[in-house]
């Protein structure tokens, strides 16, 4: 099967849907409100769905990765953002080196993983 995909976004949920926007936009997206439930948070081409909806297997379970073009220089300017501080629940885990490349991760307010990645040149 032959596909012309143009994009693809994933739907995320939030616990606290206020404070999860917040959070995204605190991260550099932009959001586009798209009803009082959901959004979608873009940044340049790429984006995903936020919604007003919990439901802790699913969200304990979501893992989302988004290649960055210098991952050290990425997660110099997370830890300048007092995320930690700033937002309940949220868990920055430092760079780890892989056979493929590196990768740090972001637990968001309500526990949804982002691993933010640099692959090997």
């Amino acid at each position: 099967m032959k596909h012309n995909a143009l994009s693809i976004r994933p739907f995320i949920g939030a616990i606290d849907f206020e404070l999860c926007r917040n959070f995204y936009y605190d991260l550099g997206f932009q959001e586009v409100i798209l009803s009082p439930v959901l959004s979608l948070f873009k940044t340049g081409q790429l984006g995903f769905y936020l919604q007003d909806a919990y439901v802790k297997d699913w969200i304990e379970n979501t893992m989302i990765f988004l290649e960055v073009e210098n991952v050290s220089q990425f997660w110099n300017d997370l830890q300048a953002l007092g995320l930690k501080e700033k937002y309940p629940n949220v868990k920055l885990s430092p760079i780890r080196d892989e056979s493929w490349g590196r990768e740090c991760f972001v637990h968001d307010p309500s526990g949804n993983l982002w691993h933010f990645g640099e692959f090997a040149k």
